[in-house]
């Protein structure tokens, strides 16, 4: 089975589609005044009606007001909510959006979430994890691997984590929250190939 592969913080319909046409399982949306890939409700809906159904619209937040993720929720309409997993507790979340909680690492709790998204003490840096220890965590549940991830890198850290998935963002950009298209294709080719290439990995 192919690797998960989410690109998130798009802004354009361009990227948008490229992603879309290159096979993405998931794409994000960011709703976060100090991320220079946050959108306004308005522009997430236009761009974000070329994401077919069969590809899952996922909402990035961190500490959302209420009533953002009120508006987000009854006008974006996303399939999922990702967010710090302490922030649940103080949103209204319909039953049929998923939860995918954020955990960072050095705080993971024992029990973990059936899915949950991985990555380092701040979003949207490129914050490598520490791939070792992800992997003692990623067996708990269907991990989305985040931080760090680049084309060149995607398939060592699938090889060392083997994560349900693999979620980028700054990574695949010509510049601060403007998407290129040759990379998101780029790094969805590298993520889906990596496990079928692990064999031929030491040859």
């Amino acid at each position: 089975m192919t690797v998960f592969a989410k690109i998130c913080g798009m802004t354009d319909e361009a990227a948008v589609r490229a992603a879309v046409a290159a096979g993405a399982d998931a794409i994000g949306f960011v709703f976060h005044e100090r991320s220079p890939r946050n959108l306004p409700i308005a522009d997430a809906i236009r761009i974000g009606k070329f994401v077919p159904a069969h590809i899952i619209k996922v909402a990035v937040t961190l500490h959302p007001e209420a009533a953002l993720w009120n508006e987000v929720q009854s006008s974006f309409r996303p399939d999922a909510l990702q967010t710090d997993s302490d922030d649940f507790a103080c949103l209204n979340v319909d039953p049929g959006i998923e939860k995918w909680p954020v955990l960072r690492e050095g705080s993971v709790p024992r029990n973990l979430p059936e899915i949950f998204v991985y990555e380092g003490t701040k979003s949207g840096h490129g914050q490598t994890v520490d791939w070792d220890i992800a992997a003692t965590h990623a067996g708990g549940g269907r991990m989305i691997l985040a931080g760090g991830l680049s084309i060149g890198n995607v398939a060592e850290a699938i090889w060392t984590v083997r994560p349900f998935g693999v979620d980028v963002s700054s990574a695949v950009e010509s510049r601060p929250g403007v998407k290129d298209p040759d990379k998101i294709r780029a790094f969805i080719e590298a993520a889906k190939a990596a496990r079928e290439n692990e064999g031929n990995r030491d040859l």
